[in-house]
């Protein structure tokens, strides 16, 4: 399974991670619609991605969340009812609520933004899913 790895000591808060999630995935730049989040801390920057523990998808009433053949946690936008509980109980906040957004929204790994950054904050890494809840 593959998942962002952070570093942020590296990040120079550029912003541009979020605006090149934003874009791929809804086709604007905003960081509301970012499923990465930069925040500017006292020394510095700090990032939030989804490290696709799956804790999200046990409280699903509708099981739209679930994992793919490559065990990272998707949506399944079709049968989400939009009840928010995920956003709700994710222990990392890394489950998004958008403007606009009908559904929750979530890192999926798929590396756009690691190939932006200007600093090298994000590391797409592989672990082995295969120990990991449902």
């Amino acid at each position: 399974m593959k998942f962002l790895r952070p570093d942020s000591s590296k990040c120079e808060g550029k912003f541009v991670c979020e605006r090149t999630c934003s874009k791929t995935f809804f086709k604007v730049e905003d960081s509301a619609c970012s499923s990465i989040q930069v925040r500017q801390e006292l020394k510095g920057f700090s990032l939030n991605v989804c490290n696709q523990c799956g804790e999200c998808v046990s409280v699903c009433p509708v099981k739209a969340l679930y994992r793919n053949k490559f065990g990272t946690v998707m949506v399944n936008k079709e049968a989400c009812v939009s009840c928010f509980m995920c956003v709700g109980f994710c222990p990392t906040l890394s489950m998004r609520r958008g403007p606009n957004h009908k559904s929750p929204f979530k890192c999926v790994a798929c590396g756009a933004c690691v190939k932006t950054c200007p600093k090298g904050a994000l590391a797409l890494e592989e672990v082995d899913h295969s120990r990991l809840p449902a």
